[in-house]
């Protein structure tokens, strides 16, 4: 097992490109490096600089290395691409020159993240399904041919791929020579599924992880209960770290060590809002639990680096 270990924006509080319950840039990335992590997702665009130069010389003097970022959007819509086409392509743009390597690809919500009022049906038709997977095909190809960059498959609560039937039928749909998964734990597990069952079944369909967590009680009381908009749920701190919840990371670990699993995993607790001084801390005790549990948090021990 080979494990680069990295975090991101989301673990500090960071959603958008600018909110002012947002930390600053700046002091996001001083205390990105400080919990000791080397590699990291780039989180929302426009929180970052995009100018690549501003944005590689930050990263080098902190000993920060990009390995990603994420694109969001209605995969099932007729007419998303030209929208998605953009968004990739600025993306690429970024990633690309910092050597990077992925593009997680998440569909849009089916509720508003604030409110909970339905913004598109909950479960899509079968056309609409087969676009789904006909978007996501083409958004591989696109970033493939045009930046050399991976696009994973995220599945993310809220949206038409969520629950372990949904994830399941979109592997048994796709080819596992063109499309991986990025299985975020946190997430699959919000909806009730077993992350460590999922992993087991499909190792060599996930590429790259996301580890969160869930708070079982507060699953059952803000999300299974009230049906509290996701925004809700995790200001009511549906994810925790990662010795509370509701993943057995020992357990993944034992899984990643029999795949033999070469890659990277980003350690993310979603927090928003989190006001300054309270992400640091958690930061460190997250970083020293997975490295306890044999995850590394350095670059390149045995692998070639991107």
């Amino acid at each position: 097992m080979s494990i680069r270990l990295g975090s991101a924006p989301d673990s500090w509080g960071i959603w958008f490109a600018s909110d002012p319950r947002q930390i600053e840039w700046p002091q996001f990335l001083d205390e990105l490096a400080e919990a000791g992590y080397e590699w990291m997702e780039l989180g929302p665009y426009g929180y970052l600089p995009t100018d690549v130069r501003i944005l590689s010389s930050e990263l080098e003097k902190r000993g920060l290395r990009a390995i990603g970022s994420f694109a969001q959007a209605p995969l099932e819509n007729p007419e998303v691409w030209p929208s998605l086409e953009r968004q990739l392509r600025r993306l690429g743009e970024v990633l690309a020159p910092l050597n990077a390597r992925y593009v997680a690809l998440i569909d849009e919500f089916y509720s508003d993240m604030l409110t909970g009022a339905a913004v598109a049906p909950r479960e899509l038709d079968e056309d609409e399904w087969r676009r789904l997977i006909d978007t996501t095909y083409r958004a591989v190809e696109f970033v493939k041919k045009n930046f050399g960059l991976r696009l994973v498959f995220h599945p993310h609560a809220d949206t038409h791929v969520e629950t372990e039937e949904q994830v399941e039928r979109f592997l048994s749909e796709t080819d596992p020579s063109a499309i991986s998964l990025c299985l975020d734990t946190g997430h699959y597990e919000y909806r009730g599924g077993d992350s460590v069952a999922l992993y087991h079944r499909h190792p060599h369909r996930v590429e790259y992880l996301h580890l969160k967590t869930v708070d079982r009680a507060v699953r059952r009381q803000k999300v299974e209960t009230e049906n509290a908009p996701f925004a809700v749920a995790v200001a009511e701190g549906v994810f925790c770290e990662p010795h509370l919840g509701t993943v057995d990371f020992a357990a993944l670990a034992r899984e990643l060590e029999s795949a033999k699993y070469d890659g990277w995993v980003i350690v993310e607790q979603d927090m928003f809002p989190a006001p300054p001084g309270k992400a640091l801390p958690i930061g460190k005790r997250t970083n020293a639990y997975f490295r306890n549990l044999g995850f590394t948090t350095r670059a390149g021990l045995t692998t070639s680096s991107p």
